[in-house]
């Protein structure tokens, strides 16, 4: 095997330990070689710490070896002042010869900009190493600095004969997830920044939205309440999670709780991802009923879904949500039970 692509491969391995923590960032990984070993090795672990390519040279015990040595980043180093100074600006100081880049970085601020320095600079620097693996790492990253809107996930469970839910009013929901594959719907939301819901789903399921059955921290709550006509009653204002409430209603926020006010002509979904953009989300989990779901469908505002296929049958009750059978879809099974995963191809 190339030894690039194998150094690269490590990177992305790293890269993926910052996986619930680094949001809005992107998950990056660096090592740094020198004479065929590993010297050095890091990973962006927080969002507003350091970068890989800080805690790889770090980790170096004799830094005299940095000046003959090849240092492996899953993203294109940074260029400019955020948080913390430029990666890129390091490199340079620290003397390295050989840079090898996965991919280029999308955001607006370094977009090239790091490559050329690099490279201006007198460093070699090789590009696209593994590229479409450290493209699809980073994809929730790419998608909120390229569309200026959050990487949006689409999930549900339905039944055998395709209903999400019985007819109701109150009560208890149906039943189709397992407590095995409950557990993967609290990973999602520990992997996310936002969960969505709309007013029938708060109203008729009283949901928390928090992340329980999974390490993790829970996401902020985000509740489609054109009308304001959602009880304070509801767990969903109980204050314990950063809640964010969208209406075309005039309301105080209260502990913990933003209400956002759109006029009534601008308030849609495309607005409100922009807006949530604007806040900094990068991933969205979406887990409304049938009429949000099939809203964010019918935008094309997606870019994955997984249905999860229960094999009991409710014979009526509410219909899930139609996906155009002309998008492909993987099947994964988790526990026994089937997941259907589609990915947008127009996203």
């Amino acid at each position: 095997m190339n030894k690039d692509i194998l150094y690269m491969r490590r990177c992305l391995q790293l890269a993926a330990n910052g996986r619930n923590n680094v949001s809005p960032n992107p998950m990056v990984g660096a090592i740094i070689v020198c004479d065929d070993k590993i010297i050095g090795e890091g990973y962006h672990v927080r969002c507003g710490e350091a970068h890989a390519e800080v805690n790889a040279i770090q980790s170096v015990e004799d830094p005299s070896l940095l000046k003959r040595s090849t240092i492996y980043v899953s993203l294109e180093p940074c260029s400019h002042y955020g948080k913390t100074p430029p990666c890129a600006d390091l490199i340079i100081e620290k003397g390295i010869p050989r840079v090898v880049v996965g991919c280029a970085d999308p955001f607006i601020k370094v977009a090239g900009r790091g490559i050329r320095k690099l490279r201006e600079a007198g460093i070699q620097v090789t590009v696209g190493v593994l590229e479409d693996e450290c493209k699809k790492l980073i994809s929730h990253f790419i998608v909120r600095n390229t569309q200026q809107r959050p990487y949006i996930i689409l999930k549900w469970a339905e039944s055998a004969d395709g209903f999400l839910d019985i007819t109701r009013t109150a009560g208890t929901p149906a039943k189709l997830s397992t407590a095995l594959t409950g557990m993967l719907v609290h990973k999602r939301r520990a992997e996310a920044d936002a969960i969505l819901v709309g007013t029938q789903t708060a109203i008729l399921d009283n949901p928390s939205l928090t992340v329980r059955n999974w390490a993790g921290k829970s996401p902020i709550r985000i509740v489609l309440d054109r009308n304001l006509v959602l009880p304070s009653s509801l767990h969903l204002f109980d204050g314990s999670t950063p809640t964010l409430v969208y209406t075309t209603q005039e309301h105080p926020d209260s502990k913990n709780i933003k209400y956002i006010t759109l006029d009534a002509v601008s308030y849609s979904l495309p607005q409100i991802m922009g807006d949530l953009y604007q806040r900094g989300v990068q991933t969205l989990l979406v887990e409304g009923g049938s009429k949000v779901l099939s809203s964010f469908i019918k935008e094309g505002l997606w870019n994955e879904i997984f249905v999860e296929k229960s094999s009991k049958t409710l014979h009526s009750g509410v219909k899930a949500p139609e996906i155009n059978n002309k998008i492909s879809y993987s099947i994964e099974q988790h526990f026994g039970v089937f997941i259907l995963h589609y990915l947008n191809p127009k996203a």
